[in-house]
């Protein structure tokens, strides 16, 4: 039984095979953690999906239990989740008036590269699936932001925003978060990722409910993260250089509409197993913010992208710390709760 976090690591399930959930996040039910993600396979041909999402359950964090696929993709050609589309970055949440568990996840359909930047959603009675496909769609159709500003209507080549306004804005990168009241948003990437989008989700957290903000415009970042600490809403992301590292960012507000306000690199250290620090976020990607349960602490789950290999993608989880508003992130080559 593990005992420790080893970031990097070949990390083993139950079945003493390599955790298979990256580009994931963790859902807390009932006190265990669900932790899902894509399923890769070997090769190159990993980065498009051939399997679907995968789901593993824990009660401390350590040592996690295969639990299937949550959610399949299917061998229509007609569907937009048929093998060999681009799904990535599941995320789960759970409706406690509907009581049915929701993912999204950013969606892109099969040989059309990432031009379609699509969300999709599923749903389920039990956090470990079947989750059954409802639809895929680009949000905010025709809705002007909480933020809007005369700028924001002005027609002009550099005006993406203005240009997808009526089809629905552009969805890469995405994560979601439920507040303390239950209201749920979903953050992603939009206006081809040079602007961050933040949605108020409906009550059945299905669908945007028509009031967003755009944040951190033309700052170029995905890799969304976000969370809550007393009273503060923190956000870490990456820049945009594809399967490669960059330096992460963070940013601290007292609305999740905003003002944010940038912080910096929040990385400290450097890990020895490529020698990369903070300029390369450790070699990683983030992916989700882990709030420990029955605890104030919070987990920064990244990813080490193997592109060539897919499947040999590695789990960089490391303790945030907080501090006058602001968070640190350090390198541990061990560490435990």
């Amino acid at each position: 039984m593990a005992d420790q976090f080893n970031p990097g690591e070949l990390w083993l399930d139950s079945n003493g095979v390599h955790i298979n959930a990256h580009g994931g996040g963790v859902l807390v039910h009932d006190g265990v953690y669900y932790w899902y993600g894509e399923h890769k396979i070997e090769g190159e041909a990993g980065n498009r999906a051939h399997v679907g999402v995968h789901v593993y359950e824990s009660t401390d964090l350590y040592n996690w239990t295969d639990a299937g696929i949550a959610l399949a993709v299917v061998d229509d050609p007609d569907s937009p989740i048929t093998r060999g589309c681009v799904l990535e970055r599941p995320k789960v949440i759970f409706n406690s008036h509907t009581n049915r568990f929701v993912m999204w996840f950013h969606l892109e359909l099969k040989d059309q590269g990432y031009k379609a930047a699509l969300t999709g959603t599923a749903v389920s009675d039990s956090p470990t699936g079947p989750f059954r496909f409802i639809e895929c769609f680009r949000p905010n159709a025709g809705i002007w932001p909480v933020n809007v500003t005369d700028a924001d209507r002005i027609e002009g080549d550099d005006n993406v925003f203005l240009r997808d306004f009526e089809g629905g804005q552009m969805s890469r990168d995405m994560t979601l978060f439920v507040d303390d009241d239950g209201t749920a948003y979903h953050i992603t990437s939009a206006e081809e990722n040079g602007t961050c989008h933040i949605s108020r989700l409906t009550d059945d957290y299905l669908r945007s409910s028509g009031t967003f903000a755009r944040v951190f415009p033309k700052r170029w970042m995905e890799a969304h993260a976000i969370c809550k600490r007393d009273g503060h809403y923190y956000y870490l992301a990456s820049g945009c250089t594809g399967w490669a590292p960059n330096t992460a960012r963070s940013a601290v507000a007292d609305h999740i509409f905003g003002p944010w306000q940038e912080l910096g690199n929040p990385c400290r250290g450097m890990n020895p197993a490529n020698g990369l620090g903070p300029e390369k976020t450790f070699g990683g990607q983030s992916t989700f913010i882990l709030p420990v349960r029955d605890t104030d602490r919070f987990i920064a789950m990244f990813d080490i992208w193997r592109p060539k290999n897919a499947i040999d993608g590695r789990y960089v989880w490391l303790p945030m710390e907080f501090e006058d508003n602001t968070y640190r992130i350090p390198f541990r080559a061990e560490w435990s709760l």
